[in-house]
């Protein structure tokens, strides 16, 4: 807890803040002008320009609403705490969020509730481009941050753009080092992975499992990066933008005959229900494309890749399942 020592100017102001508080002044100015006790003496202003706008934090924010599950992972690698988040889908690596009574819930990730996002008086709100057309709205409440993150088709910059994030947020909250240090850790492995995926004349094919249907993600996809930066070759090339692929059939799967198969479960993140695996896949003809036969099929994380995908753990964990395709 910080120690505050008053002179007597700080003793007026605060009287005066008191008496604004309880006579129902609680509206919080776009601009955060309110002061903020955790700020450190000295924070000089940070200026963000995002596709969006530009958002100037003037002071250090002790008070942050993180609408999207990338940018809640930013601020836990950077040991950031959280007033509010959506709780809808909370992936298994930051749980401990979901179950805690002191970070407010701020309802869907694609629906923010304006409300109770007021309520919390955020001194900054970051968003992705899912919460996009609530700027305005968000930004009426407090400073407002775009990610620019392309969920749609991403590629070799990917891994750029997170470690630039990284970076504009350690400015932002004083831990300039720590992000440095998360991102040439994430550099270092983005490398390793290279090294592993160039070294092999292995084809992937990346595909989406949603309700018995199946959609396939390749180099122009949400899941680009994977061949751009990470090296995989693709088994395919056909377009596929998009967040959720293109829808493809047992029979493609087959004849694309891919070496190794990435399997995302996204019934199993949005339903709850329980991840698809090797015993309760029963497509005979996915089991006889080589993948299948040589062991190479990959259940993923599905929660880094689906509900993430773009923030220091989701990616770390993506790479770990990359790599377990390329294991004897």
């Amino acid at each position: 807890m910080n120690r505050i020592f008053f002179d007597n100017r700080m003793a007026t102001a605060l009287l005066t803040a008191t008496a604004m508080f309880i006579s129902g002044c609680d509206k919080a100015p776009a601009d955060s002008a309110r002061p903020n006790a955790a700020s450190p003496a000295g924070y000089k202003p940070v200026t963000v320009t995002h596709a969006l706008g530009t958002t100037v934090v003037q002071r250090q924010p002790g008070r942050v609403a993180a609408l999207d599950m990338n940018e809640l992972d930013f601020l836990d690698q950077l040991g950031v705490p959280v007033a509010g988040i959506p709780k809808d889908h909370v992936p298994h690596f930051l749980a401990r969020y979901r179950e805690d009574r002191q970070v407010a819930d701020t309802g869907m990730i694609v629906q923010p509730n304006l409300e109770k996002i007021h309520a919390l008086r955020p001194d900054l709100i970051l968003i992705t481009p899912l919460q996009a057309p609530q700027y305005k709205e968000l930004s009426a409440i407090a400073p407002t941050i775009q990610y620019d993150v392309d969920f749609k088709n991403s590629g070799r910059d990917h891994i750029d753009i997170v470690k630039g994030h990284l970076l504009t947020l350690g400015r932002i909250f004083g831990k300039e080092t720590l992000a440095r240090e998360k991102a040439a850790a994430l550099d270092a492995k983005v490398s390793a992975a290279r090294a592993v995926t160039q070294a092999s004349s292995a084809k992937a094919l990346i595909v989406m499992h949603n309700r018995g249907s199946f959609a396939s993600l390749g180099p122009r996809s949400r899941y680009g990066f994977i061949f751009d930066a990470l090296g995989v070759k693709p088994a395919h090339a056909a377009p596929d933008i998009g967040l959720h692929g293109q829808p493809v059939s047992s029979e493609f799967i087959h004849a694309a005959n891919p070496d190794i198969i990435y399997v995302i479960d996204r019934t199993a993140v949005m339903d709850g229900s329980t991840p698809m695996t090797a015993d309760s896949m029963s497509n005979p003809l996915i089991r006889q494309t080589k993948a299948w036969k040589n062991g190479h099929v990959v259940f993923v994380d599905s929660d880094a890749w689906y509900t993430s995908a773009a923030s220091p753990t989701s990616l770390g964990l993506i790479i770990d399942d990359v790599l377990k395709g390329y294991r004897p």
